[in-house]
């Protein structure tokens, strides 16, 4: 009963037709990211063939998103919505197409790259939470949690996509493709940002003094730590992404030394942590509700961080693509009941010191 619920739900906020717009372009947008990382990933081994570089592109993109990703959120609440993620996606779809034309002209230079891919680190901050916090002004409140739930698993589902889609895109054409289909994935998700119609107007104006940003920031740390129960998530979120999601930023460096296949391998590293990933999702479809969530989520890190460490320690090459399949299957459930997990903390009307 509750699962025929959960889907007529699911179904009946898909048919929201602001809602559909948005996710259509945002998930098409988040696969042309994803797949422009593992793009940058190659070009950057193919111009240096260094594991060092390979960690400083990493650094490069995903340092701005920690610290600018605060001010982002703030902003978020002074800006009209529609209006800064169209600026955000064209500021991020120039600097693609950036990389993209270089790429071709084969003139981009290691540092180059890097200085490009800062930039593009610094416009996500900003973008990610308007990403989010527009979501609540395209469905009413009956539907959030699901919204939220259904953003979450397009996120996770992209986030190894796109990877899968680059690896073949880089093995049967070479790396310009792969660096050049988020440029027109950007446009789509601009174009599908214009189809969006918000239930509640967006500011227009800040409404907000500047010098109250400082403060805001230091609240949402109060506000997290106030909650016991999104403590633990935060951590479990920060391990992650420090210890286990960064092992794909060093694809390449594996396919290419460790397995010596090349950009074939990179392939299907990245195809069968997609294909894992596509399993996960078929499992998450199995879930009701948020009862049980933390012991699946303990055991389902425990997986991947198995799956992780025999990655790294093997150099038998089919051994390693079951690793990555097991590790793509974990990194979309983890994040999926994180994100379920925070959304139904979030929901409590007050929150739970102790």
């Amino acid at each position: 009963m509750a699962e025929a619920s959960g889907a007529a739900v699911f179904w009946r906020t898909l048919n929201i037709p602001n809602f559909r717009n948005y996710m259509v372009g945002n998930f098409i947008s988040q696969i042309g990211m994803w797949t422009q990382r593992v793009g940058v990933q190659w070009l950057t081994w193919s111009l240096t063939e260094s594991p060092t570089w390979l960690g400083v592109m990493a650094f490069a993109e995903f340092f701005p998103v920690l610290v600018f990703s605060p001010l982002g959120g703030v902003l978020a609440d002074r800006l009209n919505p529609l209006w800064a993620l169209r600026l955000y996606i064209f500021l991020a779809g120039c600097i693609s197409a950036v990389i993209a034309g270089l790429t071709l002209a084969e003139t981009i230079t290691i540092e180059v790259l890097l200085l490009l891919v800062l930039a593009n680190g610094c416009v996500l901050a900003f973008s990610y939470p308007l990403r989010l916090s527009i979501i609540h002004t395209l469905v009413g409140r009956e539907f959030l949690t699901s919204a939220i739930g259904i953003n979450s698993v397009g996120f996770n589902i992209a986030r190894v996509g796109g990877p899968a889609l680059a690896g073949i895109l880089i093995s049967q054409w070479g790396v310009a493709p792969a660096v050049s289909f988020t440029v027109f994935a950007d446009i789509v998700f601009i174009a599908a940002l214009y189809w969006v119609r918000l239930l509640s107007p967006g500011k227009k104006s800040v409404s907000k003094p500047v010098r109250e940003i400082p403060r805001e920031i230091v609240e949402g740390f109060h506000y997290i730590k106030g909650h016991a129960g999104l403590v633990p998530l935060v951590v479990i979120l920060i391990a992650i992404s420090l210890f286990a999601r960064p092992f794909t930023d060093l694809f390449a460096g594996y396919a290419d030394t460790v397995f010596d296949r090349g950009a074939d391998g990179l392939a299907w590293l990245t195809g069968m942590q997609g294909a894992g990933a596509a399993i996960g999702s078929v499992v998450l479809a199995q879930f009701s509700g948020v009862a049980g969530l933390t012991g699946r989520m303990i055991s389902h890190v425990l997986i991947l961080s198995i799956a992780v460490l025999g990655f790294a320690a093997t150099d038998i090459f089919w051994f390693a693509l079951g690793c990555a399949a097991i590790a793509g299957y974990g990194l979309v459930v983890v994040g999926v009941i994180e994100g379920s997990s925070a959304s139904a903390r979030f929901d409590r009307s007050e929150p739970r010191t102790g």
